[in-house]
């Protein structure tokens, strides 16, 4: 395959991923103009909300693996043209129903196109620095990805209705599915079997059982007896799906994969750090908007270093892993993504940015060191034949570790928030109800109170929610900086170039680094 080829599918791979970042942040801004135009019942909105994201990350498994047996290049245009359809239907959904159904389209989009990058990327890339380079700059665009989405969502929504943020997708759509009939390759599992069909609805069960319960325990407690009862049938489907995969000879997932080390290392940095990233990302978004008061294309253009900080430190991990090692250059992201989150804990009611802004920095470089390495360990790792299962894998890890994140953290974010605000005597009970929940609602209470009363009020809740993400970002700086320690070692021994191996499908049961040390 020439070099123009191969860099070219690393650019469609880039706009597929840049399309779905973007996605994943546009809704939380047009969400106010949304519910205004449409007037969703609560219910309503938190489907419109949560629908995307269960689809998503409940079909992720099985699109993989649909990939490696159809075809990535087939299936990345099928899910392209079904992102494009489902997002004009979403900007010109009419009432919440079909909002909530072009929603779950979405979603299922989504994850036909997720794994498709990360395969093609593999595939292509044969030479083990070009392929660490490659995945380096496709971690990076992800990361831009997650930047721009305020700032293109915010610069619509200061001009056009709300569903103009998903119409930014159509054009995108059109570039990949041209560019991409034209110059992907197509590559799929040369013996790919059968799919075990009982395990479909087994992992999708699994996945959003666990999922759901995260993200209901994040809004009402965990003790609620519909998170106890969704989290059992999560963990039971869990268990029989892995039971059920070690007896078939072409399973779903092969789950002795997680017997290499290094695989279910990066696995597993890979989900911690996205528990933490995301979880910020939605605190932020309160506090600039909130806290600081800043319109959301303002809050967008505040967060874009960090999303940019990140983007720069995917493309340099590469350099840094052949000089120091797959191990360090992890444990090292992770102490940085750490530090940035112990440097937030020094901001207050009153930012001085330029503070901000070296936070924000040293957290997003820490983000790209870890986000490239764990995915191009992860990749080269597999078998290549199995390089959708293994990207949808990692896919998966990054949806279970963003509802963690928002369930654990935001946890301690609103316990901190409510145990902490003192507010003025003699207000009305179903005023004070309102204040105790959020700082949304504390501000929407204040507006409705006596001019005095309604000062006092804000600037308790204020307060008392950036106290809230004080004790959140020390949290996750804690975490981070365990799992930077383990990281080091888990990762230990692994080669920083990882030898194409064709023999690496056939045992599956050997320790990662015994084996790939062996071939290098």
């Amino acid at each position: 395959m020439t070099n123009s080829r191969k860099w070219g599918t690393l650019v469609i791979a880039c706009l597929a991923v840049l399309l779905l970042s973007i996605d994943l942040t546009v809704l939380h801004l047009a969400s106010p103009k949304l519910v205004a135009d449409l007037n969703p019942s609560a219910t309503q909105f938190l489907w419109i909300a949560d629908i995307y994201g269960f689809a998503l990350a409940g079909l992720l498994v099985t699109m993989g693996n649909v990939g490696d047996r159809i075809g990535r290049k087939r299936l990345l245009l099928i899910g392209t043209a079904a992102f494009g359809a489902a997002s004009a239907i979403t900007a010109y959904a009419p009432n919440p129903e079909l909002l909530i159904a072009a929603r779950a389209l979405l979603g299922v989009a989504g994850a036909v196109i997720m794994p498709s990058t990360l395969s093609l990327v593999r595939n292509v890339f044969t030479d083990p620095k070009e392929r660490t380079s490659a995945v380096g700059v496709w971690s990076s665009v992800s990361a831009v990805g997650f930047a721009l989405g305020p700032l293109v969502g915010g610069a619509l929504l200061d001009h056009f209705w709300w569903g103009s943020v998903f119409l930014i997708n159509l054009p995108v759509v059109a570039g990949i599915l041209v560019a991409g009939f034209v110059v992907l390759p197509e590559s799929r599992n040369p013996r790919p079997g059968r799919i075990d069909l009982p395990s479909v609805p087994l992992s999708v069960v699994g996945v959003l059982g666990l999922i759901y319960a995260l993200k209901e325990a994040a809004r009402g407690g965990a003790a609620q007896g519909s998170v106890i009862a969704t989290a059992l049938i999560g963990v039971a489907a869990l268990v029989v799906f892995v039971w059920r995969q070690t007896r078939l000879a072409e399973p779903l997932i092969d789950v002795r994969l997680f017997r290499r080390r290094a695989f279910a290392a990066s696995v597993g940095a890979e989900l911690v750090a996205m528990f933490a990233m995301l979880a910020m990302s939605l605190v932020f978004a309160q506090y600039f908007q909130l806290v600081l008061g800043w319109s959301p294309l303002i809050a967008g253009l505040a967060g874009m270093p960090g999303g940019f900080a990140a983007g720069g430190g995917g493309a340099l991990a590469g350099t840094l892993v052949h000089k120091w090692g797959r191990g360090p250059v992890v444990a090292l992201g992770l102490a940085m993504t750490a530090t940035g989150f112990a440097l937030f804990s020094r901001i207050g009611t009153d930012l001085s940015y330029p503070y901000l802004l070296v936070a924000m920095i040293i957290q997003g470089v820490g983000m790209g060191f870890t986000f490239a390495v764990t995915n191009d360990t992860l990749l080269a790792t597999a078998p290549k034949e199995r390089a959708g299962a293994a990207g949808a894998i990692s896919e998966t890890a990054h949806e279970m570790g963003g509802a963690l994140g928002i369930a654990v953290l935001g946890s301690v974010l609103n316990s901190t928030y409510r145990n902490g605000l003192a507010l003025p005597a003699g207000l009305p009970a179903g005023a004070e109800a309102q204040i105790r929940d959020t700082l949304g609602g504390a501000l929407r209470a204040a507006a409705t109170l006596p001019r005095d009363v309604a000062g006092a009020v804000t600037e308790a809740a204020k307060q008392a929610f950036v106290e809230g993400l004080h004790a959140t970002v020390l949290t996750g700086a804690a975490i981070l900086l365990c799992l930077a320690v383990a990281a080091l070692f888990a990762l230990r021994g692994v080669p920083k170039v990882i030898p194409e191996d064709e023999s690496t499908g056939q045992d599956l049961s050997e320790d990662p680094v015994e084996g790939v040390a062996a071939v290098s």
